[in-house]
């Protein structure tokens, strides 16, 4: 994710200093199509979002997790289980 401070180097970069666009791209370490769409979009501003949060390697044991750390939480203090042992 890029932050508004990133952007708004690039735009100076660009439209002040009259830089162009590979040595932007050499001096911020990003990408030539990043900083051209940066450049030609009036956007100060950027956000992604993610619709699906993908677990490959917990996904299969979400379900049971979820199970456990609810079943933990109703226990009395003394008797629930630590992150280790929930997961062993």
């Amino acid at each position: 994710m890029l932050i508004v401070e990133t952007i708004a180097k690039v735009r100076r970069y660009s439209f002040r200093d009259g830089r162009k666009i590979k040595e932007i791209t050499r001096d911020l370490d990003l990408s030539r199509n990043t900083v051209r769409d940066i450049i030609r979009s009036g956007v100060t501003a950027r956000s992604y979002s993610r619709e699906n949060q993908v677990f490959p390697k917990l996904g299969a044991y979400l379900e049971r997790l979820g199970k456990l750390l609810e079943e933990n939480q109703k226990r009395p203090k003394k008797r629930r289980m630590n992150a280790t042992r929930l997961c062993a």
